[in-house]
């Protein structure tokens, strides 16, 4: 069959195909590792409602490094510098050690 055929047949059957030609780069974010798509060609198959993406090009994995990034409530922050009259970067520093328990960290920093 030839490419005309093909799209008349998509287009009867209620099948839309699309091509992302702004796009350059796709990531799929794994939990261990990330998946680069480099020189992307996206297409966008729309079907019954759905949308449904192919993607062709040149892929990397890049490995995750460990994020070392805790949050902690503002209000701990606050109570726990108010009870040990300490700086927020010192509170948040014993928030951490403390596992983030206020208490924890208030009876470490009265020691």
């Amino acid at each position: 069959m030839n490419p005309r055929e093909i799209k008349r047949m998509m287009s009867q059957m209620g099948i839309k195909q699309t091509e992302m030609s702004d796009v350059k780069e796709v990531i799929f974010k794994g939990t261990s590792k990330d998946y680069v798509i480099e020189n992307a060609t996206v297409t966008m198959i729309e079907a019954q409602g759905q949308k449904t993406f192919q993607v062709l090009g040149n892929m990397k994995e890049k490995q995750k490094t460990p994020e070392i990034r805790e949050e902690f409530n503002e209000e701990d922050v606050s109570l726990v510098m108010e009870q040990c009259k300490v700086s927020k970067e010192r509170a948040v520093e014993a928030l951490k050690k403390a596992n983030g328990e206020p208490a924890q960290a208030i009876l470490d920093l009265q020691k």
